[in-house]
C-alpha cells in the first residue's frame, strides 16, 4: 500500500459521518426521521424533486468545468440521498457497505476490471448481487425478506 492511501474499509468508514448530520438536519428542522425502515408515500416526490434539482445544479457545473460548483452539487446530492435514507429509516451506510461489496465483485479473471467500450465496468464471473434486504430487516422493516434487494 502507498503512502496516503487508506484501506477499502477505512474509506468506507469516512462516509458513516454522513447519516449522522442528515439526522441532525431531519431533527432540527422537524423533517421526517425514521428508526426503522417504513414507506414514504407522504414525501418521495418533495425527494425526487430536490435530488433532481441538485442534480441539474451538477449538470450545469460539469458542463461549466467550473470543480467547485461541481464538489458542491455533489455534497448537496449526497446531503438529499442520505436525508431521504433518514426518513425512510434505510441504514444507509449498511446498504453502501454491502453495494460495495457486490460491486467489487464485479472483478474479473485475475481480479481485472471487465470494462465496456465507454468506460463503464461490467460484471465479472463471481458477481454475487447485493443483499440488501437482510439489512432492512435487521433494522426492523418487517416486509424485507418478500422484497427484491438490488
Amino acid at each position: 500500500m502507498l503512502d496516503g492511501e487508506r484501506e477499502p474499509t477505512a474509506r468506507v468508514a469516512a462516509v458513516a459521518g454522513v447519516a449522522v448530520m442528515a439526522r441532525e438536519f431531519h431533527e432540527a428542522f422537524g423533517l421526517g426521521a425514521s428508526d426503522a425502515p417504513v414507506p414514504r408515500p407522504d414525501s418521495w416526490r418533495l425527494r425526487i424533486a430536490l435530488l433532481r434539482e441538485e442534480f441539474e445544479e451538477y449538470v450545469e457545473a460539469a458542463a461549466a468545468g467550473d470543480l467547485v460548483a461541481v464538489a458542491d452539487a455533489l455534497a448537496d446530492m449526497t446531503y438529499v440521498i442520505y436525508g431521504t435514507a433518514c426518513e425512510y429509516g434505510i441504514p444507509l451506510d449498511a446498504v453502501l457497505a454491502e453495494v460495495h461489496r457486490s460491486n467489487m465483485s464485479k472483478l474479473g479473471p485475475g481480479g481485472r476490471p471487465i470494462l465496456r467500450a465507454d468506460g463503464k465496468v461490467v460484471k465479472g464471473p463471481g458477481f454475487a448481487a447485493p443483499d440488501i434486504a437482510p439489512l432492512l430487516r435487521d433494522a426492523g422493516h418487517a416486509d424485507s425478506s418478500a422484497e427484491e434487494s438490488s
